[in-house]
């Protein structure tokens, strides 16, 4: 049984406290306390120095434990490793490449897959990361090379910032469809049938997707700003897309076209 220090949120004020990790859950006594059995854990989360634990009593009032990085992830390993979730010893690669882009240094890690309520848990001895499933793009089986082998691996593709990442998992094909199946399901909610989008919505879709700014693509397409805007509302009501910059149109005053004929005139 280890003791690790923290901070407990308690109504409108941090508690410090020693947490203790015991074999069915994490504990604390004196000023404030604290019991949480592992596989209560429905979802964890961690957003900065603090770590967001859910567990099945208290869904809409989860506990906040804060405390530097490396009790953190003492503390995000030992619940992933015991928690209520669907969980897999597995060899995983995250993040493999960001932007298209291989990352350097990316190796394969020894460790496991847990999937909870809001996110898929990658965790070995070291790290601790988490794929929202709300960020998921995608997830296929496919092979990669792995020591000059081509081997059967789950592919998941999510969006960090504006970039569209990917992490490999490996584990034996049988256990990889059944983990694929699992995660597909899991992300169901994120699927669409392919019939909400009209040609050139779906064209417009591709090349946002792409890069191109609107005014590109009036350019590519052809379409007027109002014909772009109609697209990106019917992209925005859907849940496909967000905005990120409203941009604003001017017209000149007298004053604007007075100034800019006298700036002109030779």
């Amino acid at each position: 049984m280890a003791s690790v220090p923290v901070k407990i949120e308690d109504g409108d004020r941090w508690a410090v406290a020693k947490v203790s990790i015991e074999k069915d859950g994490l504990k604390a006594s004196g000023d404030v306390t604290l019991d949480i059995p592992y596989r209560s854990i429905i979802d964890l989360e961690a957003k900065g120095n603090v770590l967001i634990i859910t567990t099945k009593e208290r869904e809409n009032q989860p506990y906040r434990l804060a405390s530097v990085e490396k009790v953190l992830n003492v503390l995000k390993r030992q619940i992933l490793l015991s928690c209520s979730a669907y969980r897999l010893s597995t060899f995983f690669m995250s993040p493999a490449i960001r932007g298209g882009v291989l990352v350097q240094n990316a190796v394969w890690e020894k460790g496991g897959i847990a999937v909870l309520k809001s996110g898929i848990w990658f965790f070995s001895q070291d790290h601790q990361i988490c794929v929202p499933l709300s960020d998921v793009a995608s997830i296929e089986l496919t092979t990669r090379e792995v020591q000059g082998k081509d081997l059967d691996v789950v592919k998941i593709d999510h969006i960090e910032d504006t970039d569209v990442v990917t992490s490999f998992v490996l584990c034996p094909l049988t256990t990889l469809q059944v983990l694929y199946n699992f995660l597909k399901e899991s992300t169901k909610s994120m699927d669409m049938d392919g019939a909400e989008l009209d040609p050139k919505s779906a064209q417009v879709a591709m090349l946002v997707y792409s890069g191109m700014d609107t005014a590109a693509i009036e350019n590519m397409l052809a379409i007027s700003h109002k014909e772009v805007d109609r697209v990106y509302d019917a992209l925005i009501g859907l849940g496909l897309a967000e905005v990120v910059v409203i941009r604003r149109e001017i017209k000149l005053t007298t004053k604007g076209v007075r100034y800019i004929t006298d700036a002109t005139k030779v």
